[in-house]
């Protein structure tokens, strides 16, 4: 199998101009789309997991269609629902799901608090690693995907024109780094990135090694996600220091449940204590459809050309 789409996906970027492309064709641009990550991509998975990483609770999902608190850490959609509606695809269900409903158009099986290293994220409760991530993408092609194929070309090729998108990294700093271990004891800086880059790396180099056609594309993060900070108006915001919604520790950390959060959501950079507003959101995502400068080599629309 040799997925030729792979949209890898580390750090974010947040830029000016909400996203309104959608697609355009009646037919989807690709025959499934599917997401590994944390928080920042999470649908629902952490909802039945024993942790205290979850967002299934308002005002989690407030503008979100229907209003639901899906279990998506924000008022409403990810870059990830922006980028399905582009590409004309169903929003990947959360893989973790009571209904465990049966999807050929690809699967979420992102989950908020994990991160690259097995530990990160544990000390408050249970989330899938991103090795546990792909241990379930494969019994997802193993178990139903060669199932509904007639032969290896066949999927080969269903693989092939799919889109992988990856978000991961955020917590091993957040969590592990910053956290209750003694992992600031153990490495400095520049050490622990090198520890987070080899053990990714080692999933990289299969992945390169024998998908051999496939599209990497690196979504970049600091540079103008740091500008949309100290320059809010620029990028179409009024408030990039303060919470949206009322967050636990003096508004560091996650919405306190049922309490009603600011009037504009649209115009604050973040939602809750460490997560952004769908309206960042959009701008992240309008980017990595049609910009030059956050997904490299090329962007989204690029991508599925190839």
């Amino acid at each position: 199998m040799v997925p030729r789409n792979i949209f890898l996906h580390m750090l974010f970027l947040f830029f000016s101009n909400f996203l309104s492309t959608k697609c355009s064709s009646p037919q989807p641009l690709v025959p499934a789309f599917y997401v590994f990550g944390d928080s920042l991509f999470d649908s629902g998975n952490n909802n039945l997991l024993p942790t205290l990483a979850k967002a299934n609770y308002f005002p989690y999902g407030l503008n979100f269609p229907g209003s639901l608190p899906t279990g998506r850490f924000t008022n409403g959609k990810t870059v990830v629902d922006f980028i399905a509606d582009y590409l004309g695809v169903p929003y990947p269900p959360p893989r973790v799901s009571v209904f465990r409903p049966t999807s050929y158009t690809g699967y979420n099986y992102a989950s908020g608090s994990c991160g690259i290293l097995p530990e990160t994220g544990k000390f408050i409760g249970e989330c899938l690693n991103l090795d546990e991530q792909m241990r379930m993408f494969k019994e997802t092609v193993e178990k139903q995907l060669s199932s509904k194929y007639k032969n290896s070309a066949e999927l080969s090729q269903y693989m092939a024109k799919s889109i992988f998108i990856f978000s991961v990294g955020n917590n091993d700093y957040i969590n592990t780094y910053f956290g209750p271990f003694k992992t600031r004891k153990q490495y400095n800086p520049q050490q622990f990135a090198q520890l987070l880059v080899d053990t990714l790396s080692l999933k990289l180099q299969n992945l390169t090694s024998t998908l051999q056609d496939s599209h990497f594309i690196i979504g970049k993060a600091h540079g103008l996600g740091y500008d949309a900070v100290i320059n809010p108006s620029k990028y179409g915001l009024s408030d990039s220091s303060n919470p949206c919604c009322k967050a636990w520790g003096n508004g560091t950390f996650s919405c306190i449940p049922v309490e009603a959060p600011c009037s504009s959501p649209d115009e604050n950079y973040f939602w809750d204590g460490y997560h952004l507003t769908q309206a960042t959101y959009s701008v992240i995502a309008s980017q990595c459809i049609s910009g030059s400068d956050v997904c490299v080599p090329m962007n989204i629309q690029q991508l599925v050309q190839v």
